[in-house]
């Protein structure tokens, strides 16, 4: 009797473990790849939750393009994208274009609860209750809310488990689809958030993983909510010095770091208003704005490369008043986009940061930087995961992680979100890795010829010392 109860158990213990085995369904590839290449494309089956036995799966797309070189190497390319939230299927075309398949296969898998995962974690209740909130001069804070506990009682009502969407779950479903395919030795590449979840992923275990290639990278263990304030300041302050040094125009940009402070603490609190007229519209709405969208209009400049040059151009008209031209181009882009967070952004950033963040640091910062006071720079942030309830990932995967992998890191001098400070902080924890900063530019820095140039040359002997011509490319 004994043995039979043995064989018993035995089963069901196989069984379990059969139902959360790695399952790969074969799908048609979610985006258009170049022809010339062979590709395969499917779902990875896994548990929605893995602390809970309810037996609910959900499937996460990859795309593998195989590389055409008969000599290839055996250790593949691995992609995911940063946001949280992005989708990370579209990267294959570029790195077709870029080379990455010229010596070895490139995989991008898609993050769960993004775009072409299912289910997907979007609805469309927070940017409503957000545009609702401009239309009508409704509190934006207050709207903010109002949207997110609809949009979390519309996914839930999808029978979506939303604290099953974190990073932790997410470094499992990479190694779960490494075992899969059966993969022994694979680099990874992530960018920003997903930076910090490679990371997350070399520390889960590290023993098919060869090398990593991280593009401002966000750490798992920074307290981003903290540190956002400092790090847009920092990056103003590096571009205030690029006037300081370079301008001709001295009455135009001399001592614009003071002008800009001075400037955004005496509006704190005040409402602007201005006519506008919609796309393909006819009534005249009068808007109001305050100087948390005129810091938007400076910010979205800042993280987008080619409009950095403006920034200093645009502060000086912002303080003469000049308002309506950039506050229009804010209010196009919230009323002809999806404006807010993606519930998987949401579920992350609650997870990973917000859970473990101290609000009374926050309130500090008010101190050295009044004119960001009720400014948030994250679009997630304290109130909103009051209303997600989620639980926090584990206090394991906040812990920086030592280890001899090499690894390539870059960020822009100007980023105003992942400061170059994180990649030296990476370097601490990973003296094999080689930073390379990039003068002039913002947030994600690898692209182009030479970045292309010197990540290849790091994939195939990632131990050796970068070198570069390039004089915006300072390599240490």
């Amino acid at each position: 009797m004994k043995r039979i109860l043995v064989f018993i158990i035995s089963g069901i213990i196989a069984f379990s473990s059969l139902s959360h085995a790695q399952v790969i369904e074969p799908c048609d590839c979610p985006v258009k790849v170049d022809s010339t290449f062979k590709t395969r494309c499917g779902y990875l089956v896994v548990p929605e939750n893995r602390k809970k036995n309810n037996g609910k799966m959900i499937k996460l797309p990859f795309i593998i393009v195989k590389s055409n070189n008969p000599g290839k190497k055996h250790d593949p390319l691995l992609f995911t994208t940063g946001g949280p939230g992005g989708s990370s299927l579209g990267w294959v075309n570029g790195a077709i274009r870029n080379g990455f398949t010229d010596d070895r296969d490139c995989i991008a898998f898609e993050q769960r609860g993004t775009r072409f995962a299912i289910p997907n974690l979007w609805s469309e209740e927070l940017p409503l209750s957000i545009q609702e909130s401009y239309r009508k001069n409704l509190p934006k804070d207050s709207m903010v809310l109002v949207g997110v506990r609809r949009y979390k009682k519309a996914l839930e009502a999808r029978g979506i488990d939303l604290s099953g969407y974190n990073t932790d779950e997410t470094v499992n479903d990479i190694h779960d689809l490494l075992k899969a395919l059966k993969i022994d030795s694979v680099n990874l590449m992530g960018g920003s958030y997903s930076g910090g979840l490679m990371l997350a992923v070399l520390a889960k275990d590290p023993s098919r993983i060869r090398s990593l290639m991280l593009d401002s990278p966000l750490p798992t263990f920074v307290p981003i909510d903290e540190d956002e304030p400092a790090n847009f300041n920092e990056a103003l302050n590096v571009l205030f010095r690029h006037c300081e040094k370079d301008s001709v125009n001295r009455e135009l940009y001399g001592d614009l770091k003071r002008k800009f402070r001075e400037y955004f603490s005496s509006i704190e609190g005040k409402i602007f208003y201005m006519p506008y007229v919609g796309k393909n519209k006819q009534d005249t709405l009068s808007i109001q704005y305050t100087r948390n969208d005129l810091l938007n209009v400076i910010e979205n400049r800042m993280v987008d490369y080619p409009k950095i040059k403006e920034v200093p151009y645009v502060i000086t008209e912002l303080i003469k008043g000049h308002h309506d031209i950039y506050i229009k181009e804010i209010l196009d882009d919230i009323f002809m986009q999806k404006p807010g967070p993606s519930g998987m952004r949401i579920s992350v950033y609650c997870a990973d940061q917000t859970a473990y963040h101290d609000e009374a640091v926050l309130h500090q910062l008010n101190d050295p930087y009044p004119y960001m006071k009720g400014y948030h720079i994250n679009d997630v942030y304290r109130e909103m995961c009051d209303c997600w309830k989620v639980p926090p990932i584990a206090i394991r995967t906040k812990q920086p992680y030592y280890s001899a992998k090499p690894v390539l890191l870059g960020d822009g001098e100007m980023d105003p979100a992942c400061r170059p400070i994180y990649i030296d902080m990476i370097h601490h924890y990973m003296p094999n890795s080689q930073r390379l900063l990039y003068i002039n530019k913002s947030h994600m820095v690898f692209g182009g010829k030479e970045s292309c140039r010197i990540m290849k040359m790091f994939l195939d002997n990632p131990f050796r010392k970068i070198e570069t011509e390039d004089k915006d490319i300072i390599v240490y």
